[in-house]
């Protein structure tokens, strides 16, 4: 079980690795949490699917995985019935929920992937008879995120992240039953209220994970750990970031010769993008992909294609806010 800390923008302000007082809401950093235990779960899936078939199967199967998990996948598997569609309605259907998913902020993608029944169990640590508590690595490039700081830096996004999932919750389950009259119309199922439905379940998932990342770090399970390897990753050449979005780099003191006055420029971002760099580019996915042992078809591979555009978009437009 482990964390990573993918930083996507830094501040410029801050040339090299990042002091440990500067703890900075603005900087983007995708982490990918490896403690959802996915093994477990699919030899789950597995042995119910080989034991019995068809509706007959379905009170063991919710007996042996749980009901939230059944329902999970079973709600998973028609998602992925509709992408595999020749055509019609359900194919559009599910080429514009995975345009929503891409508008999604990637944290919140990251945090719903967390399974906290799966990682370390926080009651009885403090009385533990051998007196010796779990550890959870959270691993960072060195030269991007200095180890004395990402734990602040993670403790500031968990904090940041619990109200307003917890918000988004409240918000999704008030609006789900003013959907109830589309199940009037016949044939197409109502996707409004099962749209509503997910996204109060999405917000569930990233509230619980991060009330439960506070706990493990009020209890100091999480333990920042440098990692040259990842470090690397950000040294590979035609990889990294393009030129800094923003004004002109105040590194080039001396005055240009005289031009004709340019056509007015369009809308500059606000003071704080102004000052961000970015740090990785699609290009450096493939690379990251092989460290973390990821498949390029995985989940966890399209969130991180989605965190690295975003954190490019939200640059440009100067949202830098998490």
């Amino acid at each position: 079980m482990r964390i990573v800390a993918i930083p996507l923008t830094r501040p410029r302000a801050v040339p090299g690795v990042v002091a440990a007082a500067n703890v900075n809401l603005n900087r983007l950093t995708y982490y990918q949490f490896q403690i959802s235990g996915e093994k477990e779960k699919g030899k789950q899936r597995e042995t119910s699917a080989t034991t019995a078939t068809g509706w007959r199967a379905w009170p063991a199967q919710i007996r042996e995985e749980g009901l939230v998990d059944w329902t999970t996948q079973k709600a998973t598997d028609v998602w992925t019935g509709f992408g595999q569609a020749p055509g019609g309605w359900r194919l559009r259907v599910h080429t514009a929920g995975e345009r929503l998913v891409d508008r999604m902020d990637f944290e919140e993608l990251a945090l719903k992937s967390v399974d906290p029944r799966l990682g370390p169990r926080i009651v009885g640590l403090a009385r533990a008879a051998d007196g010796v508590q779990p550890r959870i690595p959270l691993v960072v490039p060195p030269s991007q995120l200095a180890p004395a700081a990402a734990l602040a830096e993670l403790r500031a996004y968990a904090a940041h992240r619990i109200p307003r999932h917890r918000k988004g919750l409240y918000v999704w389950a008030v609006v789900a039953p003013l959907t109830a009259p589309f199940m009037l119309i016949p044939i197409i199922p109502n996707l409004p209220f099962f749209f509503c439905v997910w996204r109060a379940w999405s917000h569930y998932r990233a509230y619980k994970a991060s009330q439960y990342l506070a706990e493990l770090l009020d209890h100091d399970i999480i333990v920042p750990e440098p990692s040259e390897e990842l470090d690397a990753v950000y040294r590979l050449p035609a990889i990294g970031a393009p030129p800094p979005v923003g004004p002109t780099s105040r590194s080039n003191p001396k005055p240009k010769a005289k031009a004709p006055p340019p056509s007015p420029p369009p809308p500059a971002p606000d003071a704080d993008a102004a000052e961000h760099t970015l740090l990785l580019t699609r290009t450096a996915v493939p690379a990251l992909l092989a460290l973390l042992r990821l498949t390029p078809e995985s989940t966890a591979a399209t969130d991180i294609y989605r965190a690295v555009e975003q954190a490019r978009m939200r640059v440009e437009s100067g949202k830098l806010g998490l």
